[in-house]
């Protein structure tokens, strides 16, 4: 009878965590998937697929993923980061492109982490049309294609102000040009334009062999932690259409450069002068900071 009881005890032991425990999809898991969906990762969509568990739990870990938050993640894939962001936030949202990767995301999480099913919400469309989630997050994590990364984490902090903390794997050029600050060869649009929302930094760099297909450049973990804005919507109009034009033309003067967007040099001059910028200077010289004056003092201008 003891043995019997022991048993069943035994039994309900690990039938409980079977139902609870996150399991993680490793290279066979993420081959088997792509097998039977008949899905072969495409350039179109940027697709890479991350087979190493250590490497999202590193991801999950440095997101300072925590039980209560909202984790928007886009690019899930065939769900090799979603497993273990479910395993630690309160709710994932995952927006995905690919049809087939979507209706196949929700029965990947009932097979791998049944208990986390109900939190997961997915969403099939393209992360750059996305305006509205029904859920306030409060971090995006994701593996980001490689040709729309940029252009993903700026569109998802203007939309969603909710985001106190980023945390994406890019490609490490990227990565390193995000992150570069002023006087660097590498500072640009990408790095004004993060710090317009927050404070940016480099959380490591990331081998390529971790991927299905592996790429042929090293990926690199981007951190932005939120802060205040400069200003209101008008003014992050002004000022990124400034910077658009200051490094539009990279090698020359704000006086020049600036021409696209502030008129005659002679206007340029003025503004500056009001901004307190010298003139001479380029772009990459400058920091946030001091393309905020520039388009405060352009109001002052007519």
């Amino acid at each position: 009878m003891q043995r019997l009881e022991s048993f069943i005890f035994t039994w309900l032991v690990l039938s409980h965590r079977l139902m609870t425990e996150v399991q993680l999809l490793g290279a066979q898991d993420i081959r088997r998937l792509a097998t039977a969906l008949d899905v072969s990762p495409t350039k179109k969509w940027g697709q890479n697929f991350v087979i190493d568990p250590n490497t999202v739990r590193r991801i999950v870990e440095q997101a300072h993923v925590e039980s209560d938050d909202v984790v928007v993640e886009i690019g899930p894939g065939l769900g090799s980061l979603t497993l273990p962001l479910l395993e630690r936030a309160a709710h994932v949202v995952a927006i995905e492109i690919d049809p087939r990767l979507a209706q196949q995301l929700p029965l990947t999480v009932g097979e791998f982490a049944p208990s986390r099913s109900a939190n997961l919400t997915i969403v099939n469309q393209d992360a750059l049309t996305v305006d509205s989630l029904g859920l306030a997050p409060t971090k995006l994590v994701a593996n980001l294609p490689y040709n729309i990364s940029v252009p993903v984490v700026l569109h998802m902090l203007e939309m969603f102000n909710s985001i106190n903390e980023v945390l994406v794997m890019v490609q490490l050029e990227v990565a390193d040009r995000l992150a570069a600050k002023p006087g660097s060869k590498i500072y640009g649009v990408p790095s004004v334009k993060a710090s317009w929302y927050g404070d940016v930094s480099k959380a490591g760099n990331v081998g390529r062999n971790v991927f299905w297909p592996a790429p042929n450049v090293d990926s690199g973990l981007v951190r932005i932690v939120r802060r205040d804005t400069p200003g209101d919507e008008s003014l992050r109009k002004d000022v990124f259409a400034i910077v658009d034009s200051a490094f539009g033309q990279r090698r020359k003067t704000l006086r020049t450069a600036l021409g696209a967007a502030l008129g005659a040099p002679a206007r340029v001059d003025e503004i500056l002068a009001i901004a307190g910028i010298d003139s001479s200077l380029r772009g990459e010289q400058i920091n946030l900071d001091d393309f905020v004056a520039i388009a405060k003092a352009a109001k002052e201008v007519q």
